[in-house]
């Protein structure tokens, strides 16, 4: 906590830190989720209206998949040729780890979506599909950082893409695909001011595992966090703290699709309904819903109207509409209340909640320029390439 005692108690900013963690496409929850999601991807290219609901369970030497999934010609997918694929994208490729792309034992146990969810969802009248899932979801924007999101976990994601990019060029071939980042940033009067703490564990080869090589990662780190604005001489960095990291990936820990939600998201800044996203085909709202409530939130603060905005949708299972909105400005919108924000949200006239409607708004089944696989590492949340990030209501909202 920042003091300031030179200052009288009015003039003080209220400080605080926040902090926010990530993880690299080789963790082994985000091994389970890119899986999941890119057998997701093979569905959809083959039947835009497959029902996939696919979770995937990764651990030394083995990969399993699990779940409900109704597709046309389902049967001429190769979802091990998927699993194996993935996994050597990532880096895991290599005999003797513990997880092999090329090695590792492989079984599926998917079987058909229940007829019970499926007469709520599909409809003779397309428009009036009715949400895969009851529950509620959550979108955020801010405008603290150009992409709209909060700093910690963008930057948190960003500085493992650096390393990610470094291991896979071959610059530093002793790095290895699995690492976790997190950063606690200073915010004054709710504006990221400092990064207070940097923590960065990433996986090495054996002979990597040497106090200058992390001195390296600290100096590679130090260097891409300066261009941030926020890095000070008080920030603090720990690399690779228990001193080595050389088990890692789904030998290290195991994996399962779905328990990294909150990295998938908001980093913890903005409340989440706890549904996953991985694995999922757009009927299921809490990953459309989702992705539809951020799009909004997005447009909202893109349009000026507030400095944050958090959207909640509801929905019941087998109905079309949604059954409540709540929108949280926290204080900071601008000539407009809430309630006149949700009111808006419920016509449906700029963002129409329906399933079938933000389905086909947001090209879910169609995916142009990016792939689902795409989502499940780095976030789903602040990157350019996909739909739900477009600012093109802003004029819809300052009309309505």
């Amino acid at each position: 906590m920042i003091y300031y005692p030179a200052m009288k108690a009015k003039e003080r900013p209220h400080s605080h830190i926040f902090t926010s963690e990530s993880v690299s496409e080789g963790h082994p929850d985000k091994v389970a989720d890119q899986i999941s999601d890119a057998i997701l991807d093979a569905c959809l290219k083959r039947d835009r209206n497959a029902r996939v609901a696919c979770e995937t369970a990764v651990g030394t030497d083995v990969c399993i998949n699990l779940g409900e999934i109704t597709c046309k010609n389902f049967a001429k997918i190769d979802t091990e040729a998927i699993a194996r694929r993935v996994a050597a994208r990532i880096g895991y490729d290599r005999e003797g780890e513990g997880f092999d792309s090329g090695s590792f034992r492989y079984f599926s146990y998917l079987h058909a979506q229940s007829p019970d969810i499926a007469r709520g969802v599909n409809r003779k009248n397309a428009k009036k599909q009715g949400a895969g899932e009851q529950g509620m979801m959550f979108g955020y924007a801010t405008n603290e950082t150009p992409s709209f999101m909060p700093a910690p976990i963008v930057y948190s994601h960003e500085l493992l893409k650096v390393f990610a990019g470094l291991r896979k060029s071959g610059k530093l071939a002793w790095l290895r695909p699995d690492a976790k980042s997190q950063l606690s940033v200073v915010y004054e009067n709710g504006a990221p001011v400092a990064i207070d703490t940097v923590v960065l564990s990433h996986q090495t080869t054996e002979e990597g595992a040497t106090k200058q090589n992390y001195a390296l990662i600290k100096s590679i780190a130090r260097e891409y966090l300066a261009s941030t604005g926020l890095l000070t001489g008080k920030t603090k960095f720990f690399v690779n703290p228990t001193g080595k990291f050389v088990v890692g990936g789904p030998c290290g820990d195991s994996g399962l699709t779905g328990r990294k939600i909150i990295v998938d998201t908001y980093g913890g800044l903005a409340s989440h309904g706890g549904g996953a996203f991985s694995g999922k085909d757009p009927s299921k709202v809490d990953r459309s819903a989702a992705y539809y409530a951020r799009y909004a939130a997005k447009n909202i603060v893109a349009a000026g109207l507030a400095d944050r905005c958090q959207i909640q949708v509801a929905y019941a299972i087998g109905v079309d509409r949604p059954v409540s909105f709540c929108v949280k400005t926290f204080g900071t919108a601008h000539g407009i209340t809430d309630a006149q924000i949700e009111k808006i949200l419920a016509s449906g006239k700029v963002f129409d909640f329906r399933p079938y409607m933000l389905i086909e708004d947001l090209g879910l089944t169609a995916p142009k320029g990016w792939r689902y696989e795409d989502t499940a590492s780095y976030g789903h949340f602040g990157r350019d390439i996909f739909p739900w990030e477009k600012t093109n209501r802003v004029k819809d909202l300052l009309k309505a």
